[in-house]
């Protein structure tokens, strides 16, 4: 069965360049470290979320350092910051 994380995130600021190196930089990076697919999805004004599907929990796993780094990265880049992260097996899905 697969693996997701989800992880929160409030901004300072909103833009289209923003959004356009979140989706041409930082999606690449998390599915250059094993991700199947990720979504980046807008929940307010100066908020997101970020679902990441893996292939199991080992490739999770696998990829978390990097991902930390990548996180990292995106925080120090952009005017936002993570404000909570939750990961677990996916149950049911259609």
């Amino acid at each position: 069965m697969s693996y997701s994380s989800v992880t929160h995130w409030n901004a300072t600021e909103w833009t289209d360049e923003m959004e356009a190196l979140a989706r041409d930089k930082f999606i690449p990076m998390v599915m250059s470290v094993g991700a199947n697919k990720v979504y980046m999805v807008r929940t307010g004004d100066l908020s997101f979320c970020v679902i990441t599907e893996y292939a199991d929990a080992a490739a999770a796993e696998a990829a978390q350092a990097r991902i930390a780094e990548i996180r990292a990265q995106a925080a120090g880049e952009l005017p936002m910051t993570m404000t909570s992260a939750h990961a677990g097996q996916v149950f049911a899905s259609s």
